[in-house]
């Protein structure tokens, strides 16, 4: 344990902050998951939840969870999964 005061309030803030990320990782996981679910069903029901899950992404993106890139690469392959199951 920390015995200097502004380490006790980085242990203090990191946790609050690794409490943070993880229930936006979450969000982000989640919408995937939905995303995936609603692809099972066809193109229709996976383009309506493609741009509520591009929005958790991107805000994931803005608060600094996860990546640029990481962010953009979940996109294009959410994008090709749906091109694909419209055009089979």
């Amino acid at each position: 344990m920390p015995n200097i005061q502004s380490a006790k309030k980085r242990v203090k803030v990191s946790k609050t902050k690794n409490l943070r990320n993880r229930m936006v990782k979450s969000g982000v996981k989640t919408s995937i998951k939905k995303f995936n679910a609603a692809l099972a069903e066809g193109a229709q029901p996976a383009a309506a939840q493609l741009s509520a899950t591009t929005s958790a992404i991107d805000k994931a993106v803005a608060k600094g969870v996860i990546k640029k890139n990481a962010a953009n690469r979940k996109k294009a392959r959410m994008a090709l999964a749906i091109n694909k199951a419209s055009n089979a």
